[in-house]
């Protein structure tokens, strides 16, 4: 029944006539969503249909595809700025998943302006894509309800938003490790510099972190708690808004790792010393982390498996399904930032 080289690949009406089914029924198959396939057919006559195909050679038509099952196979996704190496890994991790499942996407930074996501997203649906996936969720998901009653399919990565679909870290988990380690060393004057005020990521790991002090009976007061850009240069003005405090913290919880980078530059400019002096701890164990002069304590979050996961929850959804927020572990990852031990001669001189 197979084709040799060079012939004409086989029409959709001779697969389904072999395979003993009208048109509709092998294009649904073929063609269509799991869904499509599931109510078009058995589970043996869509794997009878599958095979037929393949021995024949036959290959979809894209676009007549796209018109019969109005799937286009495109996933848009919007991020705050894809300059951030975090969500960059998280994009490579979308990107994969999707080319794995023969779809395409494209990217667009919002950078996290309402007025720019709405736009951004506008621009996503003109180009008739079957999904979006917001990297640029807002805590208060006014734009994301807006999103979700005009029944446009999406999922959310790295931030969560009320009660909608999203692939996250556990970053109040995240937040407890950092605040476990900080304890074990004995200190009890520690700072936050919690990133965003939208942002679901610096809340929860504040939240997670401010917690666990209390279960300890230590109270974090609202003074140690700065907000800061996810960024080095705003990590470096709350670290320097912290050390103008009347009492220097002797630990320094950054949610993000940029935002510590700019810390550890602040300490220095103080002739401080990082781990020493003052212990500095970031999240989401970037590559630079453990690069620096003094390598960063971090807490490590799977960006690279956020991303995937996300495709696969969209996909999910796209194909009816009824599908759960997930929540990735994190690891913490100890280096000479907090801990005296691992430093060298050459960082204890910075």
């Amino acid at each position: 029944m197979g084709q040799g080289e060079g012939q004409r690949h086989a029409t959709l009406r001779t697969v389904a006539q072999l395979a003993g089914v009208d048109v509709s029924t092998a294009s649904r198959v073929l063609n269509g969503t799991s869904e499509d396939a599931r109510r078009a057919a058995s589970r043996e006559k869509a794997d009878e249909i599958r095979r037929v195909a393949e021995e024949l050679n036959y290959r979809s038509n894209p676009h007549a595809a796209s018109l019969r099952t109005r799937r286009t196979k495109l996933i848009g996704v919007i991020v705050p700025r894809l300059s951030d190496l975090v969500l960059a890994t998280i994009y490579e991790g979308i990107e994969d998943a999707a080319t794995r499942l023969g779809l395409s996407t494209f990217v667009m930074n919002s950078h996290d302006e309402p007025r720019e996501q709405k736009a951004r997203t506008e621009v996503a649906l003109s180009r008739r894509v079957d999904g979006l996936i917001f990297g640029d969720a807002h805590i208060d998901g006014r734009f994301i309800d807006e999103i979700a009653e005009r029944r446009i399919p999406f999922a959310l990565v790295n931030r969560r938003a009320g009660n909608h679909p999203s692939v996250t870290c556990d970053d109040y988990l995240g937040g407890r490790l950092v605040a476990e380690h900080f304890l074990e060393l004995g200190h009890e004057r520690v700072a936050v510099i919690a990133g965003e005020p939208y942002a679901s990521t610096g809340i929860d790991r504040t939240a997670g972190f401010r917690d666990r002090y209390r279960e300890a009976g230590i109270r974090l007061p609202s003074s140690r708690i700065v907000h800061s850009h996810f960024d080095a240069a705003g990590g470096r003005q709350a670290a320097e808004q912290l050390l103008r405090g009347r009492t220097r913290p002797t630990a320094v919880f950054a949610v993000n790792d940029f935002a510590a980078i700019g810390v550890l530059g602040t300490l220095r400019d103080h002739g401080l010393r990082p781990g020493k002096d003052v212990a500095v701890a970031g999240f989401n164990d970037t590559p630079l982390a453990r690069e620096l002069p003094v390598p960063l304590t971090t807490v490590r979050s799977p960006m690279h498996e956020m991303g995937g996961l996300a495709v696969d929850l969209l996909v999910r959804l796209l194909d009816g399904e009824q599908v759960k927020s997930e929540r990735l572990a994190p690891d913490l990852v100890v280096r000479a930032s907090t801990d005296p031990a691992r430093l060298s001669p050459v960082a204890t001189d910075l």
